[in-house]
This record gives structure tokens, sequence and C-alpha cells, in this order.
């Protein structure tokens, strides 16, 4: 590759990271500071509180999103990978399976993915309110109009997932780029008109706000955090981007442009305090209200678009790690592995997000929601960090402590302030957090008891096709594969097959698909073939968390190891297991119930896999838990 090549690649990368990863936290100053100044939280609005506000805003940039996230957390790569669900694998895997560490780092890593799934819901309800309130400013009239639009926008946008965004989503750079550059020009225009507002760089103002306040600033943080929304999404998307386009696109776009606007913003303030009442839109006059609506609202259109996509990847992750059952997943860009629909995850996501605007009708009211579910996964991002520094990297405690106890702090103080706001609204991501942290524990549980269930009625494969082959049974052509579970003995759609057609296939593979906890498995350890005699054979395929499951796609593969298939003649035996809650010992019955209802109503095995329809045999099998 030309050194040409790879600047243009960079700028593209960047451009791209700018208009996905950056869409969120970009969004944050429609409504940060008037939600800092709303009048439930008596914070008086003068010039030392505004100043002190906004010096904790850009330093609390500096710290937790430069520092934590892009210095940092960034390193915690899983094979290039990021997000929660990378960073629990990474962090499970640096540990024994058999430690109790190892369980709560689990419940650490799910319920930091469970509130990933509240922050998900609340980003696009409080992005395009807070857009859409721009046409408050410009006549009062509009008030009555501004949820029925909103709910109008979101219906739109949800609606059109399933094109996916591969005919839009070049456009995504450009725009966020011009918000950004809007940001910055009224940031700009502001600081001239008040330049006594970069006072608030000195981080002395900071502290002399908290130390003057204390408990109003406690309480402050609250709002303060709202600044920080979407630091998660940089490191959730850097295995689309990658690391150094993510931070060329923060320092030297977002970084920037944010702490402008936040700093213009407070400039404005500080000549004309009327406008707390909405302060982003008042920052160039009446002329640009109606400008700033459009932008604003294609700008929390695609920062919306961002988490929707982040929550499809994440079932995704969740699924293949066993934590969510197999939902139907459909691609919507034949170039790029990374776009899905999931419809369940997409329209369950909508009647929330409609529920949240409906519910709490404005963006302030929502903000008190928002910090609860960004703060909890920030604290659980930490801790995860923590572990992978320390037991994978194996660096010195001293310094791991020195690397996370600060950022942890951090995280405490801000999460601790927005526990304050639990019965105002924090109970929303809180509530949905606790549901999506049962279900996928259930699930995870459920299968636990399935295959123990398994496990005790097994018979040892080795054994069984000993004795089968004393007196074989009739060969028929053509070959047989029967899925198996990791430690499963003889498939039970084997013995059916026996049971009732008395035949056996002249070539019986048995198939067994294992789940990395790794984003990607490497093509030459995708496919491992272990002979056991009279033409059968045990095929193991290994697939990262991330990998596309695509089984005639592998089966082609393995005729470069020796075992060819031919599609025509292949068929594909698949226990269909029906999960019955039983009495005894196990989960709590309403939990049973619950699997029971999940089993029932998750994909198909040959569905899921890709397999060819016409080459499947289901042969049912009852599971007692």
């Amino acid at each position: 590759m030309t050194a040409q090549h790879k600047k243009s690649s960079l700028a593209a990368l960047t451009l791209g990271a700018v208009g996905i990863v950056y869409g969120d936290i970009g969004t944050s100053p429609l409504y940060t500071l008037k939600t800092v100044f709303s009048p439930e939280h008596g914070l008086v609005l003068n010039p030392d509180n505004l100043l002190g506000i906004i010096s904790l805003i850009f330093w609390g940039l500096t710290v937790i999103v430069s520092l934590k996230y892009v210095t940092l957390v960034l390193r915690a790569d899983n094979r290039g990978e990021g997000g929660i669900m990378a960073l629990m694998a990474l962090a499970l895997s640096s540990v024994s399976r058999t430690s109790r560490l190892h369980h709560y780092l689990l419940l650490c890593g799910v319920f930091g993915a469970a509130l990933f799934y509240g922050d998900s819901v609340i980003t696009p309800a409080i992005s395009v309110l807070s857009a859409i309130e721009g046409l408050e400013v410009a006549t009062p009239a509009m008030k009555a109009y501004v949820v029925p639009l909103t709910i109008v926008v979101l219906v739109a946008l949800y609606s059109m997932q399933h094109r996916g965004t591969h005919g839009i989503g070049r456009w995504f750079g450009p725009i966020m780029l011009l918000w950004f550059l809007a940001l910055a020009g009224m940031g700009l225009v502001n600081i001239i008109a008040a330049p006594q507002v970069l006072a608030a760089l000195n981080p002395w103002y900071a502290l002399k706000f908290v130390i003057a306040n204390r408990l109003i600033a406690f309480i402050a943080l609250g709002a303060v955090v709202l600044a920080f929304t979407g630091a998660e999404a940089l490191y959730a998307d850097m295995g689309h981007f990658g690391k150094k386009p993510i931070r060329m696109a923060w320092f030297t776009i977002a970084f920037p442009a944010l702490a402008l606007n936040y700093l213009g913003q407070g400039g404005l303030l500080l000549v004309h305090p009327e406008a707390i009442s909405n302060p982003f839109y008042q920052q160039m006059g009446a002329w640009s209200v109606y400008p700033l609506v459009v932008l604003s609202t294609m700008a929390t259109v695609i920062a919306s678009q961002a988490t929707i996509s982040g929550t499809f990847s994440m079932t995704k992750q969740a699924i293949a790690l066993g934590f969510l059952p197999r939902m139907r997943i459909l691609h919507t860009s034949v170039t790029e592995i990374g776009q899905i629909y999931i419809p369940m995850v997409n329209w369950l996501q909508l009647i929330v997000v409609l529920l949240a605007v409906i519910g709490f009708g404005s963006s302030e009211s929502l903000a008190a929601a928002y910090g609860i579910a960004v703060t909890a996964t920030m604290l659980a991002t930490t801790i995860l960090t923590f572990f992978v520094i320390r037991y994978r990297w194996k660096l010195n405690l001293m310094l791991c402590w020195a690397a996370t106890g600060f950022f942890l702090l951090i995280d405490v103080l801000f999460f601790s302030a927005n526990a304050l706001k639990i019965l105002h609204g924090g109970w929303f991501p809180l509530l949905l957090g606790t549901v999506l942290l049962t279900v996928m524990l259930t699930w995870r549980s459920g299968r636990e008891l399935v295959f123990q269930n398994l496990l005790k009625h097994a018979i040892p494969l080795e054994d069984f096709l000993s004795s089968l082959f004393v007196a074989p049974p009739t060969r028929v052509y053509g070959t047989a594969i029967f899925l198996r579970g990791e430690s499963d003995g003889v498939p039970h759609a084997l013995l059916h097959n026996l049971s009732h057609n008395k035949v056996l296939h002249e070539r019986v593979v048995f198939f067994t698909v294992h789940t990395l906890e790794e984003p990607y498995a490497a093509r030459e350890e995708q496919i491992q073939i272990i002979e056991l005699g009279h033409q059968c054979y045990q095929l193991n395929v290994h697939y990262g968390f991330k990998d596309e499951p695509d089984i005639p796609k592998l089966l082609a593969m393995c005729g470069d190891k020796g075992l060819p298939f031919e599609m025509m003649e292949t068929s594909f035996f698949i226990a269909r297991q029906t999960v019955i809650s039983a009495p005894g010992s196990g989960m709590a019955p309403w939990r049973e119930h619950l699997f029971v209802m999940m089993s029932r109503n998750a994909r198909g095995a040959a569905d899921y896999y890709q397999i060819p329809t016409n080459r499947v045999i289901e042969l049912g099998t009852q599971v007692e838990i």
C-alpha cells in the first residue's frame, strides 16, 4: 500500500468515525447546560457557578474521554474489537473458569451490557426530543407538537432499519463534520463576545466550585455527566474503524468543537443569563433557530442510528456467547459483514423508546434517566479494564491501581450523584437493565441445566461406535451430518434415525461448534477433523463471537483438509429440543418457565447456521430442567 493510499484510507476512516462514533457525545451540547441549571437541581446561575460548571465539563472531557477511553481503554482490545462484551471476554480469559472471580466478572460484564441496552433506548429519545425542542425557541406555539414530531421521526428511523445504512451511511461523516464545524463556529463567536469565559480552562474554577457548593455541586455532577455520554461508543466501535482513526477524529475534530461550544455557551450565559431556557438554540440569535433545528435533527438521527446499530451488534455477540437465544439476523449489505438487522430487537426497542418519549415528555425529564445508565456502564468498564491490565497484561499491581483507581473514583462519584435521581427517572434504565440481566442470566443458566441433563444421559460416542460396528447396520449412499454439542455423547438424532430407519449413511460426520471468547477465530484454526474409523468423522468448528456462522461455507473449506462435501449428497440431522420444566432442583419455577418460553421461540439451528432448508431433517427430543 502506498503512503498516499494509507493517508486517504486514514482520512476516510477518520471521517467515518466522526459520523458514527461521536454522534452521541457530539449532540450532548443540545441539552447539557440547560439540564445542569434546571431549577430542580437548585444551582443558581451566576458567573462563579457558570465558570465552575464549564471548567468541570472541559476537564471531564479531558480526563474521562481523552485519558480514560481514548488513551487507556482503547488499548484493551480483544483482537482489534472493543465494547463491554469484548472486554468481558478478555477479562474472563485472564482468570480461571473455576474461580469465584470468574463469576463476579461475568456478572459485572453482563450487567454493563444490560445497561448498555438501557442507554441505547434513552439516546434516541433524548437526542431527537432535544433537537425538535428547538422549535419551542422559535415559537412557543410549537410546544404541543414537539412530542408528536419526535414520534414521527423515530418511527421513520426504525422503519428504515431493514434497508441498512449502506445507502445513506456515506453521508453520516460529512453531516457530522458540518455539525462539529457549526458547534465550533458558534462557540468561537460567543467566546469572542465574552472572552472572560476562557478563565474556565483553569481547573481551579472547577475545584473552587466543588468546595464552595459541596452538596449542590455533588447533585450537579449528575447532570454534568451528560456531556460525556457516548464515550462508551468510541470503545465499542473500535472494531469498525481502528484505534488511530478514532483517536484522530477525537483530538482533531470532536474534542476541539465540543470544548469551543461549551465555552461559547458559557460566554453567552455570562452576557445573557436569560438564555438558560435553551442556550444551544440561542447562541446565534433568532435567525439561526430553524437551520439549527434541521441540522441538529439530522445529527441526532445519525447519533440514534449509531446506537441502534450498536444494539444489533451487541445482541449478535450476546447470542454467540450464550447469553441470549438465537434470533433472526438479516444482513443489509452484501459487502460489509458488520451491517446487520435484527427485527425482534428493532421493534422491541422502538416500543420502549416511544414509551420513554411519551412518558417523560421532554429532554430535561429524560436527562435524569440518562445519567445512571451511562455511569454504571462506565463503572463496569473500569472494573473490567483493571482485571485485563493486571491479570492478562501482568502489569505491576501499583501501576494497575494508579491507572484505574483514579478513574474508578470519578466513576463512583458520578454514579452516586446519578443514584440520587433514581426516583426522578433513574429507575427507568435500571428497570430495563434488571429485566435484561434477568433474561440473559436465565438463558445462560437454563442452557447449563440442559447441558447437564444431556451429559447425565449421554452415551460415549467412541464406545457406541465400537459396539455399533460389531454388527453394522445397512449403509446407504450419501453423507449424514449430525449436529452435536461440545460435550454431548451420541447425538439424539442419530439414535432416532437408527431406531426408526434402521440405516446409516456411508459417511457420517459429527459436527460440533465451539464459540471462543475472542471476536474472530483465525482461519487456520477454524476447522479440526478427527477420523473415528468406518467412514465416521468428528468435525470441530471454531467461531469467534463476532464471526458469521455459515456452515456451507465451512464445509467448502474442508475439501482442502481431505474431507470434501457435495451439498446435494449431504443431509443434516438436527435434534430439535423441547425443554420442559420439572419440579425439583434447578432454577426458580418462574425462571424455568421463562427459559422454556425463550427456548420455544428461539431461531432454529438450521436457520441460524445458514444450512440449506432442503437438506435438513429435524428429529424431536425432550429435555427436562
